[in-house]
């Protein structure tokens, strides 16, 4: 593993805005009630949320796409969404960002996934969801990956983010994995549901909860995790994996050396929505720009820490993760050490 040098990983944050990345992946709509309660409903025992403001942000692979743009990368972004309103507000909201928008099919009788959370007293009270699961259409698949093909070349790296929507279907996945391969970019994976078809990806990066469901491993020890990501790795062909635990940080399993956990730096958090975009973006960025994989991990977590403390998807730019640097790389050190 590399020594953690503090100039080393501010250049390596600072290497990101070289960084050209393919976003492909289940986009969403997060829609924001902001508001206060002051008192429960007389028609029942519910709280009464008296509403100030409405928001708007992409979610899902468009919250990857958020967060590599705001760490200074430049981000190209492929999906799908339905031929209505929130079809039309997520494009608007990449346009936003400078995303180009040719990548972005529309399949009529689909809707847009939309969540909307109504947050009040400084956390969530509801979230409606308005989404399917079905597959996407033959004519949506060709369509998507006629667009994928046209934005690898010049792309650094390919990030896959499946949300288990539809998007990420078996003959799609066979035809992204072929098509990276002949471009020789290397594939980041945040997996949901399966993991077979994202054979041969350079780094999958699931959650631990994702892990007990891909392998069917209840993880309870050190040692079941560890039988658990070597049956994940038997599937994927060797692929390197890191496992993001939460308050525990992550566990990089590298090629055939011991596992090296990776602990996070406490700090105050108030909402973990998103998160998981936000190291997914800051690993593969950190990776493409130079890093070993226990450097890319130092900086997801610090990455991750910013946005933690905020409310809402979140993202975080180079200078925060930069303010979180010493204290991330202060607790890897003592995770190394101790593994």
């Amino acid at each position: 593993m590399a020594r953690l040098d503090r100039r080393r990983l501010d250049k390596l944050v600072s290497g990101f805005a070289r960084v050209r990345l393919l976003v492909v992946g289940d986009v969403m709509l997060d829609e924001y009630l902001w508001g206060e309660v002051d008192r429960v409903s007389p028609e029942a025992p519910v709280p009464v949320v008296h509403v100030t403001r409405e928001s708007m942000a992409l979610g899902g692979a468009g919250n990857v796409v958020r967060n590599a743009i705001a760490m200074g990368a430049v981000c190209r972004f492929c999906g799908v969404v339905g031929d209505d309103w929130a079809g039309d507000r997520v494009i608007d909201l990449l346009k936003d960002l400078g995303v180009e928008v040719l990548g972005m099919v529309r399949e009529e009788g689909r809707p847009t996934t939309r969540k909307t959370r109504v947050e009040a007293r400084s956390q969530q009270m509801l979230r409606f969801d308005r989404e399917t699961e079905e597959p996407i259409s033959g004519a949506a698949s060709r369509a998507l990956l006629a667009a994928v093909e046209a934005a690898l070349p010049g792309s650094d790296g390919l990030v896959l983010e499946d949300y288990g929507k539809g998007l990420l279907h078996k003959r799609v996945l066979k035809g992204l994995m072929t098509r990276a391969e002949s471009a020789g970019l290397p594939v980041t994976v945040d997996p949901k549901d399966h993991v077979a078809s994202f054979r041969g990806a350079s780094l999958v990066k699931p959650n631990q909860r994702e892990v007990e469901q891909l392998t069917g491993i209840r993880i309870r020890t050190r040692d079941d995790l560890r039988r658990a990501v070597a049956k994940l790795r038997r599937s994927l062909g060797g692929s390197d994996v890191i496992v993001t635990r939460g308050a525990d940080g992550m566990t990089i399993f590298e090629g055939d050396t011991p596992p090296v956990d990776v602990p996070i730096a406490h700090s105050e958090v108030y909402d973990v929505q998103g998160a998981g975009d936000t190291s997914i973006a800051a690993l593969t960025l950190a990776r493409l720009a130079g890093a070993s994989l226990l450097e890319a991990a130092v900086v997801a977590n610090a990455a991750a820490g910013v946005v933690v403390g905020k409310l809402g998807t979140a993202t975080a730019t180079p200078d925060e993760i930069r303010e979180f640097l010493p204290a991330a790389a202060d607790a890897a050190r003592a995770g190394v050490r101790s593994s």
